[in-house]
């Protein structure tokens, strides 16, 4: 069964909308419902003639809770970059319902490019606990109002790759001045990110938003004395290095709202044998940890023709 699109905000859970026309971070989330368990949705581009990954597991995720109740909340996910998909064209996200349990419950999306899988993510429900808990302290950094918007500087510096990204619209991203620390073999960044507009009071929503911003700048991390596009700090253009996501992974701690400030901090522990290892933490402006994020990166020199 096909829904009847409408354009206003969807729900969670179930009954998701139709793909809007990418005004915001909201249209970049929500799919059309195709039939019970299969959804379908566009992707913009994150390279050049590249999907952006971050959009294809957010929308994997969307898909995932689409078939969940709404008293349910997403506490994983992992998935698998398995092919770069082709920006403009459908993605169909084929959901198996794997267990619907008293505790947990577990989704599996695979997405479909064509004939192609493109990305598989797993996912798992549970539902809120109220049990005390505990964490690391905050690490300290410039609030986000003294720190210049990334995204016009980054357009300053390339007019014509980094500055037409889709996600410079949806997202508000501020790098702080303590960054890419290398120190001991490792690397380590810090920055502020939210939507960009105001999100709807669906906890889905935002965690499907953190899953989209997560992807951005994870990657360049991986590298340790590999200067890397303007994207990250100014440097030469290293045309010569291939930077991919290979697989991600987020674990969900806390309540927070992807429309409020959240700091993340990035760092790359180890690089060899082709690949990267970048962990990510996300903290609410109030100092809760609010999620977890891994993941390996190709890392390579690009191979001479």
């Amino acid at each position: 069964m096909t829904t009847t699109p409408h354009h206003g905000p969807p729900p969670p859970g179930a009954g998701t909308a139709p793909a809007g026309p990418g005004t915001d971070l909201l249209d970049f989330l929500t799919l059309e419902r195709v039939e019970r368990d299969l959804f379908r949705g566009r992707c913009h581009a994150g390279l050049p003639r590249r999907a952006f990954g971050g959009q294809v597991a957010a929308q994997a995720l969307t898909a995932a809770g689409g078939t969940v109740d709404d008293a349910w909340r997403v506490h994983s996910l992992h998935g698998y970059f398995l092919r770069g998909g082709t920006p403009g064209h459908s993605i169909d996200y084929r959901v198996e319902r794997l267990r619907d349990g008293r505790g947990y419950t577990s989704r599996r999306v695979t997405a479909l490019q064509g004939d192609e899988v493109v990305f598989t993510l797993s996912a798992s429900f549970t539902r809120p606990e109220d049990i005390p808990g505990r964490q690391l302290a905050m690490p300290p950094t410039t609030p986000p109002e003294d720190l210049p918007g990334a995204f016009r500087a980054w357009a300053a510096r390339d007019p014509e790759g980094y500055g037409q990204f889709e996600i410079g619209r949806v997202l508000d991203v501020r790098v702080a001045p303590v960054t890419w620390l290398a120190r001991a073999g490792g690397t380590e960044q810090r920055l502020w990110i939210r939507s960009a507009a105001p999100l709807p009071d669906a906890p889905l929503v935002h965690m499907c938003a953190l899953t989209y911003a997560s992807d951005l700048m994870l990657a360049p991390v991986a590298a340790l004395d590999v200067e890397l596009p303007g994207v990250l700090r100014a440097g030469p253009d290293t045309a010569g290095h291939f930077l991919a996501s290979l697989d991600h992974a987020v674990w969900f701690h806390r309540p927070f709202r992807a429309d409020d400030w959240l700091l993340v901090v990035q760092r790359g522990p180890t690089a060899g044998d082709g690949r990267g290892l970048v962990h990510g933490e996300f903290w609410s402006r109030g100092g809760d940890l609010v999620a977890s994020v891994v993941q390996e990166t190709l890392l390579r020199p690009r191979r001479s023709r």
